[in-house]
């Protein structure tokens, strides 16, 4: 199976995950700045809420993916006060004709001092887990 991880941060909080996530499936984490260039299976995408959305930057990469390239994306995050972005992620996937997966991982992430510490270890390691549960 070949597998990419992405991710797009603005604290660094998603990259901590990302990294947690490659590593358990024995990829690199890089950010979205660097495409998908070749056909991959699985595409493991980190991101947050920023203004209560998606990143346009995180738009715009899910948009310039080649659906003929891309799986499935299975979309993974961390943030301080909103929840899942999974429906934000889908509904541009679904605008390039991607399939995204419904199961997904979130934590808590260290904002302005809320959440101090988060992500923290548990979390690291419930991501790299939630990776692994993806690929059996």
């Amino acid at each position: 199976m070949k597998i990419a991880v992405r991710y797009y941060t603005k604290t660094g909080n998603t990259k901590r995950l990302a990294e947690a996530v490659a590593e358990a499936v024995g990829v690199e984490a890089l950010p979205i700045s660097t495409p998908v260039d070749e056909p991959v299976d699985l595409l493991f995408l980190g991101n947050s809420y920023y203004a209560f959305s998606i990143d346009p930057e995180v738009r715009d990469f899910i948009r310039s993916l080649d659906s003929s390239k891309i799986g499935c994306i299975v979309n993974f995050g961390s943030a301080a006060m909103l929840n899942s972005t999974l429906k934000k992620v889908k509904a541009e996937a679904d605008k390039v004709g991607i399939k995204v997966d419904d199961r997904e991982f979130h934590c808590k992430g260290e904002f302005k001092g809320i959440h101090k510490g988060k992500p923290d270890a548990q979390d690291l390691k419930a991501a790299a887990e939630f990776a692994k549960s993806i690929i059996k």
